[in-house]
């Protein structure tokens, strides 16, 4: 895939000139054409007769090949679901753990990655591993010192949410499968950001919430389940997951057991959305088209640019080699002042604070003027 810098990107966006949005891990801003796909979506539900049914069938699996084009997999190894919280507990629900055994998490991961892993470790009496944020910034390092052959599941993040320290899941991934160990990925703060193969990780679990990185409407993420757990306990029956049902209800319906063939199997009630369904193709379109590769290629120096000058105005940043160029953060010895982001709102930088340190987070709509403006505010916006 294209490594080449991308050019000429802010047209594809609503956002003036004079806005600077480096707040892209919070929510990415919405493509023009991901609007015009929803405007066209509502004006189906507006006229009802309007909608193809047929074509949102196609919609959906569409959009399952568009996203498993960027994890290396295929179209079945990906249900439709509405959240990253909804993936990780249809995860749990198919992982065991047993009395005493590891659950392994993060120090300060991203809650939707935790919570579901203290209740599966209170029903099966596990024991949850929090491994503590190493001074290096070497994540992988803290993580391999940490998993044994008492470990179950490891949940883990490619990339820490708080400040873009990468984790190496393929690395990783290999000493999991080693001593049995269950891997479940929360992939939503790096996936279309950065490239990622589900050949080299080999999770059994991997989630996305799509409304980040991905650019798809809030609602919309998606679940890769390795081709051992296509067969596991989905948290909802439908007729959309029934395909025998779903078939029979023109006339003798019929309540078939059998379920959709893989990863389907996890799709959320209501998968066919005539509004985000288009909206999300649109987006993943585009991101796919721009590729990951290119994505870290264009903002890298970009970030590059804003650590180098902040870290010569005082402040820390993630250690060189160690963080990612989609997401980084600066910090400084005294708390982050009270009303420091909307501080920065009020010049139109929009950012935001996460563990008491200032998250940027740009994508290929950032100008020269964008980070210029940044830098020059950050000479007084923390004292």
């Amino acid at each position: 895939m294209s490594k080449t810098p991308l050019t000429g990107q802010r047209p594809l966006f609503d956002i003036p000139p004079d806005v600077a949005w480096f707040n892209c891990a919070s929510r990415t801003p919405m493509l023009k054409a991901t609007q015009a796909a929803g405007h066209v979506g509502i004006a189906s539900r507006v006229q009802p007769w309007t909608m193809d049914s047929a074509a949102l069938h196609d919609q959906a699996e569409h959009i399952r090949t568009l996203f498993a084009g960027l994890i290396g997999a295929q179209a079945g190894d990906i249900a439709i679901q509405p959240s990253a919280s909804y993936g990780l507990a249809t995860a749990a629900a198919n992982l065991t753990a047993a009395r005493g055994q590891a659950i392994l998490v993060l120090e300060d991961q991203f809650p939707s990655n935790v919570f579901v892993w203290m209740q599966k470790a209170e029903a099966t009496g596990a024991r949850m591993v929090t491994v503590p944020r190493p001074g290096d910034g070497d994540w992988t390092a803290a993580v391999l010192d940490h998993l044994d052959s008492d470990t179950a599941i490891a949940a883990l993040p490619p990339c820490h949410w708080i400040d873009g320290t990468r984790v190496d899941l393929e690395t990783i991934g290999a000493r999991c499968r080693n001593l049995g160990v269950a891997l479940v990925v929360d992939a939503t703060q790096w996936l279309g950001a950065a490239p990622f193969d589900v050949a080299r990780v080999r999770p059994d679990f991997l989630v996305a919430a799509a409304y980040k990185w991905l650019f798809c409407p809030h609602g919309m993420s998606f679940l890769y389940a390795a081709a051992a757990h296509q067969q596991g306990v989905a948290f909802e029956h439908h007729d959309y997951n029934h395909p025998a049902t779903g078939a029979s209800i023109e006339g003798a319906l019929v309540y078939d057991p059998d379920m959709s063939p893989g990863a389907r199997r996890y799709d959320v009630g209501q998968t066919y959305n005539p509004v985000l369904l288009p909206m999300a193709e649109a987006a993943l379109v585009q991101v796919a088209a721009w590729t990951p590769q290119a994505v870290q290629s264009t903002l890298a120096p970009i970030t590059d640019t804003i650590t180098a000058a902040a870290r010569n105005m005082g402040y820390s940043t993630p250690p060189a080699g160690r963080g990612v160029a989609h997401i980084t953060s600066l910090g400084k010895d005294s708390p982050a002042p009270d009303g420091m982001i909307a501080a920065l709102a009020a010049k139109d930088i929009h950012a935001s604070l996460r563990g008491n340190r200032l998250r940027l987070a740009p994508h290929v709509h950032i100008s020269e003027d964008d980070v210029r403006r940044l830098i020059e505010a950050l000479r007084n916006v923390w004292p």
